[in-house]
């Protein structure tokens, strides 16, 4: 894999933007008035954004690992897979590419912004937000759902784990699942650029009608991943590791 960092740089921007692009564009289809997928539903959208996170990991995988999402660019770094100076190279990339993906989409549906006369729905197509807004418990949904990400993804690295091989469908799959059981509860951002980006394209674009793009929730899709993926390596590295690898590899 190539350690320049332009190359990496372009990768993220290119993987994280399409990421945006397809993940963001389900929702608007199922959100916005007019569209053939309008009122689709939940399955559809988060089984777009898994095929969304398979065609993003496909584009960058090749040159930068895709990370395509801030918080596993965090546990990649905790774990010594790369140094701390590139993953500020990863993280400026992967906040341009999910602004950049959230433009095309804005563009993309442009006529439907004017025919939606809901303000909510047009912000929900961007960033997330919680079903039932509370500080704390939307907090704990992102840690969780990032948590899962995180230490599931170290696992894949596992000898004997099953899914060497597979390429990028065991990470489509695996935030499939979550969407599926842990998305109910805050829309599983559990990825910092895919709500940062977007939320702040929402502020800058001239949407119709458009509402404020709610600045006081945004932290929690930030923060909330950060730490569930700091978690995720501290499981994975101090109990997993030392421990269930262990048994793993000698059963195998």
């Amino acid at each position: 894999m190539p350690t320049n960092g332009a190359e990496i740089f372009l990768a993220e921007v290119l993987g994280t933007g399409t990421l945006i692009l397809l993940g963001d564009g389900v929702v608007a289809g199922v959100l916005l008035n007019k569209s053939k997928a309008q009122n689709s539903g939940w399955i559809v959208i988060t089984m777009a954004w898994a095929f969304a996170v398979f065609s993003g990991v496909l584009v960058a995988g090749p040159v930068s690992g895709a990370h395509i999402n801030p918080a596993v660019t965090l546990g990649v770094a905790l774990n010594g897979g790369i140094g701390w100076d590139l993953a500020i190279v990863y993280w400026i990339a992967q906040m341009i590419g999910a602004f950049l993906g959230a433009v095309l989409v804005f563009l993309h549906y442009y006529p439907h912004w004017a025919e939606t006369e809901d303000a909510n729905l047009k912000l929900a197509v961007f960033s997330t937000g919680p079903a039932i807004r509370s500080t704390t418990w939307n907090l704990v949904s992102e840690i969780i759902g990032t948590f899962m990400l995180m230490f599931v993804i170290f696992t894949f690295g596992v000898p004997n784990s099953g899914a060497a091989g597979l390429g990028a469908l065991p990470v489509a799959l695996l935030v499939l699942v979550i969407g599926l059981a842990l998305g109910g509860t805050t829309g599983y951002a559990i990825n910092p650029a895919r709500d940062l980006g977007p939320r702040i394209a929402h502020f800058v674009l001239p949407i119709p009608g458009k509402r404020d793009s709610d600045w006081s929730y945004s932290w929690i899709p930030v923060v909330g991943p950060m730490i569930g993926a700091a978690i995720a390596y501290l499981v994975y590295e101090f109990g997993f590791t030392q421990f269930m690898v262990k048994i793993i590899s000698t059963s195998a």
